[in-house]
């Protein structure tokens, strides 16, 4: 097979390369307004959501348990005491019915568009999903291929009668792919745990920005703060905003706002004021760059 020529990327040209902006999403509460199981599994298997959510609790405190393990197993043992067989490609069918918060559909390709026009073109973005969701629901909704990437949870389903948790996202354990995210390392199956230094990682962590809804992602906000970069907490429109105003007030977010992701709305504006301040900071990022890079040879 012919080799394809390399394209001339700024990698290939020996120029600035730290000019991606990367938004990395949660998924529940943040693109959609409710756990998807809600929208898809539970209302399959007939099963009422309080009800389930409370008895996957209980079983996790009574066995000390992870309660994502819980709730992926107590899915599938439901499903198999009602004669249910759910099969991946039923999962990912429905997928199709996951609501998502107004304007979703439409942002990615917006708010890119923002950082193209306001960086004249030379700052380039990427959309990343990390949800303790299933990936396989996630597969089915319209959003799913506007992502570089999607890290969530996920089933085994060839090798036992009752399928068996592959990935296991957690509430901490989502930080591990903002590092993946951050030193260029997706590939699941290669550690990120050697040392790589900071002027080899592709996307610098003041490239992100984090968009959560609530405590279940006050790592990656952590994380991503303490690291430079920045953070967006919402709320469903016309809710509470508690969680948001707590976050704010300790310091874990730049911003908060409802979850309307349409041109007008304040998450838009507020976001696209971040944006303005990191494509400055990238560009004199870069100017620094090349005036190291002119200097280097020069000296005596």
């Amino acid at each position: 097979m012919a080799k394809k020529p390399k394209s001339k990327t700024a990698k290939s040209r020996g120029g600035y390369k730290k000019k991606i902006i990367a938004f990395v999403y949660d998924f529940d509460g943040t693109l959609s307004p409710k756990p998807m199981q809600e929208y898809t599994f539970l209302p399959e298997i007939g099963e009422d959501p309080k009800a389930f959510w409370r008895e996957v609790n209980a079983l996790a405190t009574k066995h000390e348990a992870e309660g994502l393990i819980t709730y992926m197993h107590l899915m599938y043992k439901k499903a198999k005491a009602k004669g249910i067989e759910i099969r991946r490609e039923q999962l990912v069918a429905l997928g199709q019915n996951v609501a998502l918060f107004e304007g979703v559909k439409d942002w990615f390709d917006s708010i890119s568009a923002y950082v193209s026009d306001r960086s004249s073109r030379a700052v380039s973005t990427r959309h990343y999903l990390v949800s303790s969701g299933l990936k396989e629901i996630i597969e089915g909704t319209e959003i799913y291929k506007r992502f570089h990437n999607v890290f969530a949870s996920e089933y085994f389903f060839e090798a036992y009668d009752l399928p068996y948790p592959k990935r296991v996202i957690t509430d901490t354990s989502k930080t591990q792919y903002l590092f993946r995210i951050n030193k260029g390392i997706e590939q699941l199956s290669k550690s990120i745990n050697s040392h790589m230094p900071e002027d080899e990682r592709p996307i610098p962590f003041s490239n992100m920005i984090y968009f959560g809804d609530g405590e279940t992602d006050v790592p990656s906000m952590a994380v991503t703060r303490k690291n430079g970069g920045h953070a967006i907490a919402v709320h469903s429109p016309g809710k509470s905003r508690k969680n948001c105003l707590e976050l704010f007030h300790a310091g874990r977010v730049d911003f908060f706002a409802p979850a309307d992701y349409r041109e007008d709305s304040e998450l838009y504006r507020r976001t696209c004021l971040l944006l303005d301040q990191m494509i400055a900071e990238i560009r004199v990022r870069e100017e620094m760059w090349r005036l190291a890079r002119g200097t280097r040879s020069r000296k005596a």
